[in-house]
């Protein structure tokens, strides 16, 4: 079991090394074809393709490979429960989608030119859905290769496109290049479906019965779905609220509106990704320890679930540890190389230590995914955001400019760590 927990995560680290890479090429190709103005109209329209992302998935991804972990149900017949759920809910969301698209491009984003891109959405996200969905699949029998050739290609397909196709619809305008970018994602991410169909065995035989959804196998899923996706929806609303938050008070305190815009893109533009960068890699173990958890707790053999879940914590640390310590003694070099700057060095010696809580709060939250406690990660999730936009509003009228966001961030991250730690041990 040790080995396959570490070949599933080097597995993941590899392919989610060349994915980060691909998706890197990939904004750049993007941002060089569309131009700037382009790219800010793909921008605006991100956030709500990300909000509607989530909201389609409604969590059964995680539901699913928990529950296909524990090998107690008929796989199958699971597989296409959840399946039947996600699809109605995404039927729903195009609906709403459709009928609302002229509101939000005119009334919320204010740019008229989002509304075949926020139309796009919606015929995207039954694509992404079934693609997740079956990721899913393959990640609670603990097969990842087959999760992480389909991104590689999904990506590769993804490029290509662009490169074909974003010259003849620039013509037409950037609106209509904007949503022929969106709507590219349903060939990518219908050849990583059919990708994961090749890696499904060949003597799977699918009977009628397996077709027909389970109440009982719905119910489950729900109750571990819901939690995670309501629990994503505040941490929504908070990073929403935070610009406005930090705003408005900073404003009020006296500082300028330019030093408010300056100094918060340097932290959540150059800081905050530098400092969550060896967050890739907990990731990736969080992945791993996924249906290896589920699968020992449900058969409570909670000394395993123990050592496996230590071993994720000691590996995220021998990663973090000396990226922290780098970064806390060469903030400028990190900075300089990647951004072309140095703005923000003080901000990243100060976040880099607290991070290291982050990176263990990756696998502790997954471990309490696996073991069925899905309300604890949302509950976890919701006081996280509490104290952050608490701390947020009280630091700020403190006059210490962009370190009172600071100061929230870190006690969201201590936070969620501690309490993370006290319901595994609790468990456990």
């Amino acid at each position: 079991m040790k080995e396959k927990f570490i070949k599933s995560t080097l597995i993941l680290l590899v392919g989610g090394f060349f994915t980060k890479l691909l998706g890197m090429i990939i904004k750049i190709v993007m941002s060089r074809m569309i131009g700037t103005e382009g790219l800010g109209l793909y921008m605006l329209i991100l956030p709500t393709f990300s909000l509607f992302i989530g909201l389609s998935q409604f969590g059964m991804p995680i539901a699913l490979s928990k529950l296909i972990a524990e090998d107690k149900k008929n796989n199958k017949r699971l597989f296409f429960s959840i399946l039947s759920v996600v699809l109605m809910i995404n039927l729903i969301l195009m609906l709403v989608i459709i009928l609302f698209a002229p509101v939000l491009a005119n009334k919320l984003l204010h740019n008229a030119d989002t509304y075949y891109g926020i139309i796009a959405i919606a015929l995207v996200i039954p694509f992404t859905s079934i693609s997740s969905i079956c990721r899913s699949y393959f990640f609670g029998k603990e097969k990842m290769l087959p999760h992480v050739i389909s991104n590689l290609l999904e990506d590769v397909v993804r490029l290509i496109l662009m490169v074909v196709g974003i010259p003849f619809f620039e013509d037409k305008g950037l609106n209509y290049a904007v949503c022929y970018i969106i709507l590219s994602n349903i060939i990518s991410e219908g050849i990583s479906i059919l990708v994961l169909f090749f890696f499904l065995p060949r003597k799977v035989v699918i009977k009628k019965e397996d077709l027909i959804p389970s109440k009982i196998y719905i119910l489950e899923s729900l109750s571990i779905g819901i939690p995670n996706t309501t629990g994503r929806l505040v941490g929504s609303l908070g990073y929403f609220l935070e610009p406005i938050i930090l705003t408005l008070v900073l404003l009020h305190c006296g500082y300028s509106q330019s030093f408010i815009t300056r100094e918060y893109g340097i932290l959540s533009g150059y800081v905050m990704p530098l400092v969550l960068l060896p967050s890739f890699f907990t990731n990736a173990i969080s992945q791993a320890l996924l249906p290896i958890v589920a699968r020992e707790y449900v058969n409570k053999r909670y000394d395993n679930v123990k050592r496996k879940l230590k071993q994720a914590i000691t590996i995220s640390l021998i990663i973090g540890i000396p990226v922290m310590i780098f970064f806390v003694l060469f903030p400028s070099f990190f900075l300089k190389v990647i951004y072309h700057t140095t703005a923000g060095k003080l901000y990243v010696q100060m976040l880099a230590p607290i991070c290291l809580f982050q990176y263990i709060q990756a696998p502790l939250s997954s471990a309490l995914e696996a073991m069925g406690k899905s309300r604890d990660v949302m509950f976890g999730a919701i006081l996280g955001m509490v104290i952050r936009t608490g701390g947020l509003f009280i630091f700020s009228f403190f006059k210490i400019g962009i370190w009172g966001l600071i100061l929230a961030i870190a006690l969201n991250v201590l936070a969620v760590a501690f309490y993370d730690i006290y319901k595994v041990n609790k468990y456990l």
